[in-house]
């Protein structure tokens, strides 16, 4: 029986992507296209335009503007979740509780550390896949990068680096990505401090301009996140220092590649190809979604489940609490909320309106 598929948010396709919006819907269906026995059957948003449109370039039959409605007429059993962060909570659990046993939604997790807890909470308890696109597990850069790991090409890991525009938005991909490195190991602490001083919106989020934090993993690895606009520091989108060596993604080398190493006193940097992929492809979601969906029918937890995704969405709420407590803090916080939006709320942050 064909695996029945919905989404929750098509958005407008756009020539190129913006802050307002990347219609992730149109990246998602050509995954499930490409799989055997999988029927996309609605699809919800709340401009009838854009639901239309998205309807009649993948063939789907039934579209609605109340995603509670589309839930109780098609009973879809997976649903891919396109929308803003601050309304993933209620719809992934609106969808559990409807009996939806797939979810694959986009990140981040939620816009509270407490948000992102009871999603994972209510998914374990109506026996439903959670999934968050993390996709960048997927690309060669990245997983060649972690069998060089695993094959011991520079001894144990030490540290992982990675700089992006912020914490939460962007900055997901590469706290994910310091799990996926680190084996899921747990964070254990984070020390932090950001700078807020022009307000950034991403998706109607909050997001710092600047931030250094270190974080400590349960099995002693280190990791250090650089931001914002002094995010080159770092050099690389991501590196993997070894006892033995070093491997770095998106090195900001000219004619590095998309990933290098090399061992300490052995000489030059070694270019690794990566078969003609870098740092970002669609091909990444559409194996994404097929592990996905393969792991929902073994019953298995692909490597984007809620129970890995967690742990980096506790790190970087970490982050912004460490720098409101001006402490370092144990993981998992306290708090439940978003440190970040509070600190704006309450006063002790005052971000000045970014200039057209």
């Amino acid at each position: 029986m064909a695996l029945t598929v919905a989404f929750i948010g098509t958005g407008k396709k756009r020539e190129r992507g913006s802050l307002e919006g990347y219609a992730m819907a149109y990246t998602h269906a050509p995954g499930y296209l490409a799989l055997d026995d999988v029927e996309l059957v609605a699809a919800c948003d709340i401009i009838e335009d854009n639901v239309q449109a998205f309807a009649e370039q993948f063939g789907i039959p039934d579209t609605f503007a109340d995603y509670h409605e589309m839930l109780a007429e098609v009973e879809p059993e997976a649903v891919s979740i396109c929308t803003w962060p601050h309304l993933h909570e209620q719809m992934v659990i609106d969808c559990a509780q409807a009996g939806v046993k797939l979810i694959y939604c986009e990140k981040p997790m939620a816009d509270t550390i407490g948000g992102a807890r009871r999603m994972m909470e209510v998914c374990d308890r109506t026996g439903t896949a959670l999934n968050f696109n993390h996709q960048r597990r997927y690309g060669k850069p990245f997983s060649m990068a972690k069998q060089m790991l695993d094959d011991g090409a520079i001894g144990d890991l030490v540290r992982i680096e990675w700089g992006g525009a912020n914490i939460y938005d962007y900055g997901s991909h590469n706290f994910d990505m310091a799990q996926y490195f680190n084996d899921e190991t747990p964070p254990s602490w984070v020390m932090a401090q950001i700078d807020y001083h022009t307000e950034s919106f991403w998706f109607g989020a909050h997001n710092e301009n600047e931030a250094l934090a270190l974080i400590g993993y349960d099995n002693g690895v280190f990791g250090l996140c650089i931001t914002g606009a002094v995010q080159d520091a770092v050099g690389a989108h991501n590196r993997l220092v070894g006892s033995e060596g070093i491997i770095e993604i998106g090195a900001q080398v000219e004619g590095a590649g998309a990933l290098r190493y090399r061992t300490f006193g052995g000489g030059d940097w070694q270019q690794v190809d990566t078969e003609g992929e870098g740092l970002h492809a669609q091909v990444f979601i559409e194996r994404a979604i097929a592990d996905a969906v393969n792991s929902y029918r073994n019953g298995t937890r692909s490597m984007m489940d809620a129970h890995n995704a967690i742990h980096g969405t506790e790190a970087i709420f970490a982050c912004w609490e460490s720098s409101r407590l001006r402490a370092r803090v144990e993981t998992p916080i306290e708090a439940e909320g978003n440190p970040l939006q509070e600190m704006v709320e309450a006063g002790d942050l005052s971000p000045q309106p970014a200039e057209e």
